[in-house]
């Protein structure tokens, strides 16, 4: 299996470790690739995203790597795009689109923040109706245009292990995902499998569920393997174990 991850936060973002210091760790795994996703940047919460006067710094950085370390490992720059991003992406290796955040009310909600968060929104916004906000979230990222990786496709389900919020069974759930996927799966984006939630402990099983990969499979759709890294020691994080997913 060629050794290659493409979603990696560094600390140009909400990530731990320098790139260079991913880089180095990535050719002790001896990894043939890696790709760098920093955050676009979001004007309205700068709280995890690269800020605006330090992108060309992170192009910077990550071309001057490629050129370093060219005889070790491939390198490439990408960005995970939020839905609500109006940043350029042109000159970028590669594009992750991502729905973070939702539309609510006079700002943004963000869905992945923490369980505490997301029920008092569903609260305010939505009636306490959890079915509401995901099919609100699945239109959303039916809308994700112009990019190459569908990022966590379900990650409205990040804080519903063993299903403390909702089912993931309920005709209105499944019929969201499925809608969004009917719309998605006519682009020529490939979908991840992303183990990121179980390295920060939310989740025992990657995004998406198995319903959905076998949803994605059935409609002729591409998946990769991606570790959403934050720290350099998560890298590839489930590979082994997930690889049996991939089609």
């Amino acid at each position: 299996m060629n050794l290659c991850d493409l979603h990696i936060h560094t600390i140009y973002c909400d990530g731990k470790d320098t790139p260079e210091e991913v880089v180095l760790e990535a050719i002790r795994k001896n990894m043939d690739c890696i790709g760098f996703s920093s955050h676009s940047y979001t004007d309205f919460d700068e709280s995890y995203c690269m800020k605006k006067d330090k992108i060309q710094a992170y192009k910077d950085e990550i071309s001057g790597l490629k050129e370093k370390y060219k005889d070790r490992i491939k390198i490439l720059c990408g960005v995970e795009q939020d839905f609500y991003s109006s940043e350029p992406t042109d000159d970028y290796d590669y594009v992750i689109g991502s729905v973070h955040y939702l539309k609510a009310g006079d700002g943004y909600i963000p869905v992945d923040l923490s369980a505490d968060d997301l029920i008092n929104s569903v609260k305010k916004y939505y009636g306490g109706d959890f079915y509401r906000l995901t099919e609100d979230y699945f239109a959303t990222v039916a809308k994700i245009k112009n990019t190459d990786i569908i990022g966590h496709f379900d990650l409205v389900t990040k804080f519903n292990e063993n299903y403390r919020l909702f089912e993931e069974t309920d005709a209105r759930y499944v019929n969201a995902y499925k809608k969004a996927l009917d719309t998605l799966l006519l682009q020529d984006a490939v979908f991840e499998i992303n183990t990121g939630a179980i390295a920060r402990g939310y989740r025992s099983k990657p995004y998406p569920s198995r319903e959905i990969l076998d949803y994605i499979k059935a409609g002729g759709g591409k998946v990769i393997l991606s570790s959403d890294c934050h720290s350099k020691e998560m890298l590839m994080l489930g590979f082994s174990e997930y690889g049996k997913y991939l089609f």
